[in-house]
């Protein structure tokens, strides 16, 4: 049984938080991998448990040394995964990244064996409905999102596995499934 990196995509909305939090409990050894940061923390989160709270330049260092898997600039802050703590997680199971299909490339680039998933929502309509329903997003940032999204959607062709979440815990079992038959892969 070989660990591998499992690199999950998908639009905001599409409810990659909630699978991958039903993914978590129902198998233990799943690891999740804690990006690093620019922006500051939100309140009630903990460096090193949501993100690593870096400063600009700590990050521009660690770009440097080439100790990131992936990393990308959203909204005048940098995002990265950092290669060392992935690498690390690797040894005790399936590490998991939450990242946007730009970060999915560089991955795959850093470690081909990486398997990527990306989830897909039932509709346009549904994902908006899901963004609205969330009732904190101004009608800028849906419009925003939903470009995004749209993007997004058109490079599902190049991930490994496409998964649409109409259930998540049906969305979060043909995940863990996956995870289960290319873990028995040699290659």
């Amino acid at each position: 049984m070989k660990n591998r990196l499992i690199v999950i995509s998908g639009a905001s909305g599409v409810g990659k938080g909630t699978v991958l939090g039903l993914m978590m409990k129902k198998r233990q050894d799943l690891r999740f991998s804690v990006s690093a940061t620019t922006r500051p923390p939100r309140p009630g989160e903990i460096d090193g448990v949501h993100y690593y709270f870096v400063t600009k330049e700590r990050f521009q260092e660690m770009i440097d040394q080439g100790a990131f898997l992936e990393y990308d600039a959203h909204a005048a802050n940098y995002y990265g995964t950092p290669r060392d703590q992935a690498e690390e997680k690797l040894k005790y199971g399936p590490v998991l990244l939450d990242i946007e299909p730009n970060g999915a490339k560089q991955v795959k680039q850093s470690a081909p064996d990486a398997v990527l998933i990306f989830i897909m929502p039932p509709s346009r309509a549904e994902l908006e409905r899901r963004l609205r329903g969330r009732g904190d997003t101004s009608e800028d940032q849906i419009r925003m999102r939903l470009e995004r999204a749209t993007w997004e959607m058109k490079q599902r062709d190049w991930y490994d596995y496409v998964v649409t979440n109409d259930d998540a815990e049906r969305c979060a079992e043909e995940i863990l499934n996956i995870i289960a038959d290319t873990a028995m892969e040699t290659h």
